[in-house]
């Protein structure tokens, strides 16, 4: 879907280079490019590996982008890539790296913060990332609600919001009196519900009808 959308709004080779095949992946602050070559191969051809690092100190930040030939195998890399590596697709390169880097920490990475402790500290080699707090400012839960001005096909909504890992049940409704469209999402983290209505609220599907997410009470303690 999202291949689909992002080829009807411009060049397609251009789209393919500045989207579609390069992801941008969270790595032990000791892996070199060959380490993370490695890592990545088998999921498809790559072009090149680079990982960011600290100007002045030339040290990794622990962060790197992977460009493959293919959407197709970014794709894939995406999907069968270990968790612990937070793969997405990279902003285009005409956004600073800087800004993508703060908004991948903000909207990808914090969600999943519990007071001080990092989820890969179970592994020694993620632990030389800074410990961090996070403060989220609306109640968040592991349900959302999905709202449009024209109705859902099931199916496809199921397969779009299944991007995101996690989907325990996708409950597609209808307004007979107006046709709008209202579905119902539940996944199995609050951490992926918050990555989902980041990456679909707004989202246009089909093309020209905006998707609205909010959060839904689920009955949980939301400040987990």
């Amino acid at each position: 879907v999202f291949i689909a959308q992002s080829r009807a709004s411009g060049s397609h080779r251009d789209l393919e280079d500045e989207e579609l095949t390069r992801i941008f992946v969270m790595i032990p602050k000791t892996y070199t490019e060959e380490d993370l070559r490695e890592k990545f191969k088998m999921y498809g051809d790559i072009e090149y590996c680079s990982i960011i690092k600290n100007k002045t100190t030339g040290e990794s930040k622990g962060l790197g982008y992977v460009r493959y030939l293919k959407p197709s195998q970014a794709a894939r890399a995406i999907e069968e890539c270990d968790r612990s590596y937070r793969a997405i697709l990279a902003e285009p390169k005409n956004k600073s790296s800087e800004s993508f880097e703060h908004d991948y920490y903000s909207n990808v990475m914090r969600p999943e913060l519990r007071g001080n402790t990092l989820p890969f500290c179970m592994q020694p080699e993620f632990c030389s990332f800074e410990k961090a707090e996070t403060r989220i400012q609306e109640p968040v839960s592991k349900r959302l609600s999905v709202v449009s001005r024209l109705p859902f096909i099931q199916e496809q909504l199921f397969a779009l919001f299944d991007l995101v890992p996690g989907l325990e049940y996708c409950d597609v409704q209808r307004d007979p009196h107006t046709n709008s469209g209202y579905a119902v999402i539940q996944y199995s983290t609050a951490a992926s519900a918050i990555y989902a209505k980041y990456k679909l609220h707004g989202f246009e599907y089909p093309p020209g009808n905006r998707l609205t997410v909010i959060f839904l009470e689920d009955g949980n303690d939301s400040s987990e």
